[in-house]
């Protein structure tokens, strides 16, 4: 009880502190470039998140470098949205009350223009009789709007593969409603402004989606962001966010400097020191233990399949060589039957079941496992999302490490251990381990994997891996760590700091988005 009124309070003087440096930042702003809109209703509700933090922080340090920021902001301006849905209740509505009071003392004395909901007659007509794959494939006004909520959808109901049942259908036609809000209302407030760039929230959730494409079709630059891998930084780009593109220099090469850096960051990692968005996953690793050894050792080789979460927004990307992860995983249970000396052990995500929250998988690989009837085999052995059992032992001791696109796929492949990647990850565009061209050539390597009696690793593969990873840590991830306190499940609470902290000559993350937003150089601490 103490504790919640000890949290409570610190959120009643970070939301007047909000208000308050809002008010100063509007005060001392200037204007000597040409405007840049900034627009992000994806990122929070009634307290302020990371990412929410971010493009504010990042709005006021470009006010006081002399961008004018326009801020395109919800007012109960979609039926459902992302962050407000209930995937049980398709008739709840969000509390747009409290999302628009937070606004309100975000955007204080900024230019915002307030959009609400009006919604097009005519498409909720065409529309309500639909089944699932039909409205999926609904365009509207030139925009694909069934494909561009799908992500959206996908993530609010915590699963891949849709049901086409009433709720769903519900709240994908109100997702297609407010998208076709959204569009008008943001081509309608950006006609005839003379923009350098838009700024939005990721690229994927749908409203900051149909944004993009919009804007993307006035020929206008378009800037997306998400969190970056360091506690408390961002990560913006010309790209999409979620596939995190980066341009590393040829000639970038980890000096003593920064290879002692790096170690000093992976001996953390390898103990479960770290969290991503806030989050903690790992709380206590726990070592195999003498049962799991003994079973290992009936064993020719071990090979641990590690799983992401399958509704996630980077899993957009992640499916060039197959459909989706479970079409890989049913790949994975013809080589555990045709491999009976071979141990697979398939980790389920951390993430699948994220403990106290309702970010919980409702189509999971414990599911998966269960109805394939895996869990019986003699050769595997399932890792549930709840059970923190070491994963870098089980990679210490594998044949080779299978993954579908998780970051272990980097950190294998630093740890000298061969690594399969079945799906695009944010590492995948540089040579850090084994990544197929095709499905069939992934298939060939796996078997062939299978039958050796040791798998190479090349060294290119190790010195490359750390490369990336050292710039992903500590050139592209931007610091905010300074103005933000965090709470729990990602949320945040604002600092004191004089507005003088957030000029670029104060602070790195603020001078990596002037000079990227104003002079188009790359988003780099």
């Amino acid at each position: 009880m103490l504790k919640r009124i000890v949290n409570k309070l610190h959120t009643l003087n970070s939301r007047v502190r909000l208000a308050r440096t809002a008010r100063a930042v509007a005060a001392a702003e200037h204007a000597a470039h040409r405007p840049v809109v900034f627009f992000n209703a994806s990122t929070r509700l009634g307290h302020l998140s990371q990412n929410a933090a971010f493009a504010l922080l990042a709005s006021w340090g470009l006010r006081l470098e002399g961008v004018p920021i326009l801020h395109f902001v919800c007012n109960a301006g979609m039926s459902r949205c992302v962050l407000g849905t209930n995937p049980d209740d398709a008739g709840q509505t969000p509390p747009c009350a409290a999302c628009v009071a937070q606004s309100r003392r975000m955007y204080a004395g900024a230019d915002a223009h307030w959009f609400a909901y009006q919604p097009d007659a005519e498409l909720a007509a065409r529309v309500q009789p639909l089944a699932l794959e039909e409205l999926l494939a609904v365009e509207h006004g030139g925009l694909p709007l069934g494909q561009l909520v799908l992500p959206s959808l996908r993530w609010a109901m915590r699963r891949h593969d849709l049901v086409d049942d009433e709720t769903t259908r519900t709240l994908l036609r109100e997702y297609i409603l407010s998208a076709s809000n959204v569009a008008r209302e943001f081509a309608a407030f950006i006609e005839g402004k003379d923009l350098q760039a838009v700024v939005v929230f990721n690229g994927i959730m749908f409203p900051e989606a149909v944004a993009r494409q919009i804007a993307l079709r006035r020929g206008l630059r378009v800037i997306t962001h998400e969190v970056g891998l360091q506690p408390m930084t961002a990560f913006f780009t010309d790209g999409e966010a979620t596939a995190y593109p980066m341009d590393i220099p040829a000639d970038f090469q980890l000096g003593d400097a920064e290879n002692q850096q790096l170690d000093a960051y992976l001996s953390r990692r390898f103990k479960g020191d770290f969290s991503m968005a806030g989050i903690r996953f790992w709380r206590d690793i726990q070592a195999l233990d003498a049962d799991f050894l003994a079973k290992v050792a009936k064993f020719d080789k071990l090979v641990p399949a590690f799983t992401n979460v399958i509704f996630d927004t980077s899993q957009v990307h992640a499916n060039v060589l197959f459909e989706d992860m479970f079409a890989w995983l049913a790949y994975v249970e013809e080589l555990i039957r045709a491999n009976p000396r071979t141990l697979f052990v398939i980790r389920a995500h951390p993430d699948e079941m994220r403990p106290g929250s309702t970010k919980q998988s409702r189509q999971s690989v414990a599911e998966w496992v269960a109805a394939r009837g895996l869990q019986v085999l003699p050769n595997v052995i399932f890792i549930p999302p709840t059970e923190f059992v070491d994963s870098y032992a089980l990679i210490e001791k594998a044949h080779f490490v299978m993954l579908y696109n998780s970051s272990i796929g980097l950190e294998a492949s630093i740890m000298g251990k061969p690594a399969l990647c079945a799906g695009a990850a944010r590492y995948t565009q540089y040579p850090t381990l084994y990544f197929p061209a095709s499905q069939a050539e992934y298939k060939q390597l796996a078997n062939s994997f299978l039958a050796a009696a040791q798998v190479p690793q090349p060294d290119a593969f190790v010195r490359e891996a750390r490369r990336v990873l050292y710039f992903q840590l500590f050139k592209t991830s931007l610091p905010f760590e300074r103005y933000l306190q965090p709470t729990s499940m990602g949320y945040v609470n604002l600092q004191e700091f004089p507005i003088s902290a957030l000029r670029a000559e104060h602070s790195p993350a603020i001078k990596a988005v002037r000079d990227g937003v104003v002079e188009h150089k790359p988003f780099l601490v």
